[in-house]
């Protein structure tokens, strides 16, 4: 028997995603190269793994059971990986951020860099919406967050990023128009995001705070959701530019002048108040406040057209 990393890392994630195609998404490989990789670590046993019924994909309990066995030796390979890295003095362990779902616009970038040159470094990101990014805050279960609207009830630190600028947006049927008074904006149907989203948050609060009710509205789940409503002429929407970039540019949609916009909050990364950093947190966060201000000028130059 001769199986490899690469083979049991590739069986596990079919395993957990019951899928060849997402598990292919998963490990960023396409989904030959899984499927060759699955049939290489298969025709080391002389019972099946897994079984296709249907064009459905579905585990065998034999399957189960090397995939649990495959998890340990995947485990311990981690361990030894991270012990040799730790006695040569080089950053080992897990970097854990929770992100907001309009943050995978802006943490990649204030990432790569670190974790390439700290290859012992572990990341495990969770992009979601901002009430289960404060969930996971208030249990203490990752070291940061990243919102652009620091949570009231929650005692906590921060390092300010960048800029989060909120627009009022429309599709290209809007390009032209030099203002739109708020009293007009009723006639219209807003999107907005799910409840719990931070982009919702400051949308619910700009249009209370002005009277302006919404009686029109649609509720979608994503901003990708939201984007592509838009671009179809069901509706307007206050929204991060920060997503926007692409569309902006060919004219998909379209920033409508309004008064009081755009709404401006701060990207921030944030961690309970008196809580102790491992060393790898600690050296991400200092690696953040040396380098911030190179990857605004490389990554979001074309942010300030917006100011």
């Amino acid at each position: 028997m001769n199986f490899t990393l690469g083979q049991l890392r590739v069986f596990v994630k079919v395993v957990e995603k019951k899928s060849v195609t997402k598990a292919s998404e998963e490990l960023h490989m396409t989904q030959p190269a899984v499927s060759i990789q699955l049939k290489n670590f298969q025709e080391q046993f002389d019972i099946p793994l897994f079984e296709v019924v249907s064009r459905k994909l579905f585990i065998t309990p034999f399957g189960h059971e090397i995939a649990e066995s495959a998890q340990t030796i995947l485990q311990q390979a981690e361990i030894i990986k991270h012990k040799s890295l730790a006695f040569r003095g080089e950053l080992t362990g897990q970097l854990k951020i929770s992100v907001v779902s309009t943050g995978k616009y802006v943490i990649p970038h204030f990432l790569t860099a670190f974790i390439k040159q700290h290859q012992g470094v572990e990341l495990l990101m969770d992009v979601t919406n901002k009430t289960k990014v404060i969930e996971s805050l208030e249990k203490n279960e990752i070291d940061l967050a990243l919102v652009s609207i620091p949570p009231e009830r929650l005692n906590v630190e921060s390092l300010e990023l960048m800029p989060n600028r909120l627009f009022l947006i429309g599709n290209k049927d809007f390009q032209g128009i030099k203002k739109i008074e708020l009293n007009e904006l009723s006639k219209h149907t807003f999107i907005y995001r799910e409840k719990g989203s931070g982009t919702r948050q400051s949308m619910e609060t700009f249009l209370r705070s002005r009277e302006i009710k919404t009686e029109r509205k649609m509720e979608l789940t994503s901003n990708e959701a939201v984007k592509q409503a838009i671009i179809s002429g069901l509706g307007l929407s206050i929204m991060p530019i920060i997503g926007l970039r692409h569309e902006l540019k060919n004219g998909e949609l379209t920033i409508i002048p309004a008064p009081d916009l755009p709404i401006e909050t701060k990207w921030q990364l944030i961690w309970l108040k008196g809580k102790k950093h491992s060393p790898v947190v600690s050296s991400y966060l200092e690696y953040v406040k040396s380098s911030k201000k190179n990857i605004i000028e490389d990554k979001f130059s074309w942010y300030q057209e917006y100011i």
